[in-house]
């Protein structure tokens, strides 16, 4: 099959893609470094992202992020989509036109580079609507290598019809910087009998810029994320989905300080302010329709490049997305006529005095993007009904700050805290085909960090807790907890080497009922890999994912050498399992006894888990266990 060819799809396909093209371009987008903030993560910088771990191995160092296995067929209709070296490429794009047929999608992505680089941030696009957002390893001497797969059966309408596909991964080397991104993207079009039912059309909420070749990400607060557009009549369910992370002086909002503690230790250190909190708000029309709390990425690069190799942070290499229902504005949005849809992204202000408010200003910067998922009934029919009554009180702040002073008279710590509570009610009557209809939006929210700096503001302990609960009238339930303890120390002597010293826990727990617009974990799973002889596969309701990690890592880097040397030594646990929920209980045969036996998947089962070890880049433990049975151990 030659390049720029697909084979015709099955005879089952549902959906066909006739043409896409490839674009690879880059926008500048940066990291820095948590606590202060001290060590500017760009070319100038004290974090030098090469370290000397892997000296006396030459075989490249695999990484990886711990996932559930998507399922994607082997035998699949497959196409190499995209084979770029991004290096020098800021603003040089790349072309290349192929084109296939499939009823689902799942995209592989894998990477390869050498050598000494940043930790990059990474946006794939159909046209003007973000479909992956991604960041790459720190690669080292010997090089690096990863793959990451992903389902995109959420996005079919999107790639059944033509698209220019724009892969933007920024990059930049010179005689220090000399890593070099090798990528290669191949997608894998498959059908297989499940309930996902993909929206009929989606909208995005972009810069919209694909039509002059460039990337469609709204940067906040330098350009305002805002759209203006009418939508179809015929509306039955609308989904809006929200892809955003800071960067910058953003990239560890969760550490950042209270707006009124900027200056506590002086002029000599540099803090960033507007809190530890971070609410990302959907406008329509300037009315409230829901909000996201962002769960902390922490890229590879981030606190101790040590910590995260081979094993990545969580969500580092699929950053994942936030769902609000505004199937309850559908009555409003109907009309035919252009509505206005903004993101905007808040910190909570105050001045010592006052009291606290959340505010749309935040540090450079956010890097966002929308999209609205809508699913259709017939062409003739019209969703009349009600205009939404949204209950959306301020929520509640409070906030805390002592300053401990030294003998002489200096600021030698500070204690400060937040907490906030939020609660969201949305909802409204639709009159479509099938008859009337209420159907509402609800939110419950609560978010804690409490923080101590010390050593001049260079030494920070950071204790945040995110919970929350997202109900819609779909029968959708999901509830989620983001329990976060960083403890990073950074000493940089007039006369020695930079040592950075750092500890983490944290977790991203969800529990999900149904889904929106992106379909339910379980639903994605491998089942056929766990269970070669399984003739079905469970019929669930839901499904729970519990992801932990936990770690230790020591940065030392002498900056006054000839040749510039560091080193990052760290250690790495994580357990990540998924557990199916409710449904109706089947027999499946156990594939690897040979014996014939069965077992019941009852109301909650553990699907899959995975438990690693790792120590100085080096894999100490690794086990798999489907449906409680260990697959491997190393």
């Amino acid at each position: 099959m030659k390049m720029g060819q697909f084979p015709e799809p099955e005879a089952a396909a549902k959906a066909s893609l006739h043409f896409l093209t490839i674009l690879l371009m880059l926008i500048p987008l940066a990291h820095t470094t948590v606590a202060s903030h001290i060590a500017q993560r760009d070319f100038d910088s004290h974090m030098d992202p090469w370290s000397s771990l892997d000296a006396n191995d030459s075989s490249p160092l695999e990484c990886l992020q711990v996932a559930p296995p998507v399922l994607s067929p082997a035998g699949g209709c497959q196409q190499t989509l995209m084979i770029h070296t991004f290096a020098q490429s800021y603003g040089q794009p790349f072309y290349s036109p192929p084109a296939c047929g499939f009823n689902r999608i799942t995209i592989n992505f894998t990477v390869t580079s050498t050598g000494r680089q940043f930790d990059r941030l990474a946006l794939m696009y159909l046209g003007d609507t973000e479909v992956f957002r991604t960041s790459t390893a720190e690669p080292t001497k010997n090089g690096i290598i990863w793959t990451y797969v992903k389902d995109m059966s959420a996005y079919l309408s999107l790639f059944s019809s033509p698209q220019k596909v724009i892969f933007d991964l920024g990059n930049a080397v010179n005689q220090n910087y000399t890593g070099l991104w090798d990528t290669t993207l191949t997608a894998t079009f498959f059908s297989a009998k499940d309930d996902i039912h993909p929206a009929d059309l989606i909208v995005p909420v972009s810069a919209r810029r694909s039509a002059d070749s460039a990337a469609s990400a709204f940067i906040i607060p330098e350009t305002r994320a805002r759209n203006t557009f009418s939508l179809p009549q015929n509306m039955k369910k609308a989904v809006f989905s929200v892809s955003a992370c800071g960067q910058a002086e953003e990239e560890f909002w969760w550490a950042n300080v209270l707006t009124s503690d900027l200056n506590a230790f002086g002029n000599e250190t540099t803090l960033y302010g507007h809190s530890a909190f971070r609410e990302i708000q959907v406008l329509i029309d300037g009315h409230l329709a829901g909000v996201v709390w962002p769960f902390p990425i922490i890229f590879t690069g981030g606190v101790v490049p040590g910590f995260w190799r081979p094993i990545v942070g969580i969500d580092a290499f699929d950053l994942k997305e936030d769902e609000i229902d505004i199937t309850p504005f559908i009555p409003m949005l109907s009309d035919g006529e252009d509505h206005s849809f903004e993101i905007l992204v808040l910190g909570v202000e105050d001045d010592g005095y006052s009291d606290p408010t959340v505010q749309a200003v935040v540090g450079s910067n956010w890097i966002v993007t929308g999209k609205i998922f809508l699913w259709l009934d017939s062409d003739s029919s019209t969703a009349f009904g009600n205009p939404p009554i949204i209950s959306a009180p301020k929520p509640s702040i409070k906030l805390q700050s002592t300053r401990k002073y030294g003998a002489n008279g200096t600021v030698s710590s500070l204690d400060y805290s937040i907490e906030v509570n939020r609660n969201i009610y949305i909802e409204s009557t639709m009159d479509i085909l099938a008859g009337p209809e209420t159907v509402y939006w609800k939110q419950d929210l609560v978010f804690a960090n409490t923080a101590t700096l010390s050593n001049k503001g260079n030494d920070q302990i950071v204790e945040q807790s995110t919970k929350g609960t997202d109900t819609a009238s779909s029968s959708y339930v999901r509830t989620f907890s983001y329990p976060l303890q960083i403890n990073s120390s950074y000493n940089a002597p007039a006369h020695g080497n930079v040592t950075i010293n750092g500890s983490f826990d944290r977790a991203k727990i969800s529990h999900q009922l149904s889904d929106l617009a992106f379909p339910n974990d379980y639903k994605t799973f491998d089942y056929y890999y766990a269970r070669p002889a399984v003739a079905s596969v469970p019929r669930l309701s839901g499904s729970n994912v519990h992801n932990w990690q936990k770690g230790m890592a020591r940065y030392t880097s002498d900056p006054s050498a000839n040749v510039k040397t560091s080193d990052s030594f760290g250690s790495t646990e994580q357990r990540c399992t998924l557990t199916g929920v409710g449904g109706t209980s089947i027999a499946v045969v156990q594939g690897d006894t040979g014996d014939g036996r069965t077992t019941s998947l009852g109301q909650t089962d553990e699907l899959w888990e995975r438990h690693m070890k790792a120590t100085n880049s080096t894999i100490d433990f690794d086990e798999q266990r489907f449906s409680g049975q260990a697959e491997a151990e190393k």
